[in-house]
């Protein structure tokens, strides 16, 4: 059974569509997104449709509360005003996370952490908060221990060994923050084991900047500068020009 896991599409629709013809070429039947389809970038319409067509499961992002919620940040009200009441529906009933068994282990699928949406577990955290990771949380849907933990939102392809189970992030395919490139994981499990691979993809990125510079997005600068280095922009009110970036890489 092979399975692509997305996350973090982040409303980047150039990049979704990329992955998806990979996934196609690859055969691959289950596709499951671990939430943030939308935020950040210009199209969450189109790539908030595109995962309810596709997807075969779907957990929610921490941009997918907000932009579903009551946050009244200028980066959530701007998706917000663009989805339909049914998808702005869709978003805010998506699971917090889900648990399979494959090969004997249970495996735990989540966005950020499996504490919250809004807790992020970084790679650098401490080997407690690691094992942390991997205990039941039934408040939240998680009521075993996890063998194996999948998750996203630090927007950077990683497989960690904690004392014998794996951490993995599957990257970010809207908005990595490792790369320029889209990055997804293929999950491929038969009766005896299993095995990981990361994808990297190019895509048509300047025809997704053109889209996010003639939206009228908030903090478009921010977006297409992540696109073009793949380092994290602070999101700050106006002040001094950030210099101009090459747009290559």
């Amino acid at each position: 059974m092979k399975i692509a896991v997305l996350a973090d599409l982040h409303a980047n629709l150039n990049a979704t569509l990329a992955v998806h013809e990979d996934i196609k070429r690859r055969s691959i039947s289950e596709l499951w997104v671990l939430g943030d389809l939308v935020g950040k970038g210009p199209r969450p319409r189109e790539t908030v449709d595109w995962v309810a067509a596709y997807a075969t499961r779907v957990v929610q992002g921490n941009w997918d509360a907000r932009v579903a919620g009551a946050s009244h940040r200028p980066q959530d009200l701007w998706p917000r005003a663009r989805l339909t009441p049914g998808q702005l529906s869709y978003l805010g009933a998506l699971p917090f996370g889900f648990e399979e068994r494959h090969c004997g282990l249970n495996w735990r699928f989540v966005h950020a952490s499996s504490k919250g949406v809004f807790h992020r577990l970084y790679p650098h955290a401490s080997l407690q908060e690691q094992l942390e990771s991997f205990e039941p949380n039934p408040e939240v849907g998680l009521p075993h221990r996890a063998d194996a933990l999948v998750y996203a939102d630090i927007h950077e392809a990683m497989l960690l060994d904690v004392e014998g189970r794996p951490l993995i992030n599957c990257g970010s395919v809207g908005n990595p923050l490792d790369s320029t490139l889209a990055s997804y994981l293929v999950l491929d499990f038969d009766n005896c084991g299993y095995s990981i691979s990361f994808v990297r993809l190019a895509y048509d990125r300047d025809g997704e900047i053109a889209v996010a510079e003639a939206s009228g997005m908030p903090f478009t600068r921010e977006y297409v500068l992540e696109l073009l280095t793949g380092a994290y922009q602070k999101r700050r009110s106006r002040g001094a020009p950030v210099e101009e970036v090459a747009r290559h890489g």
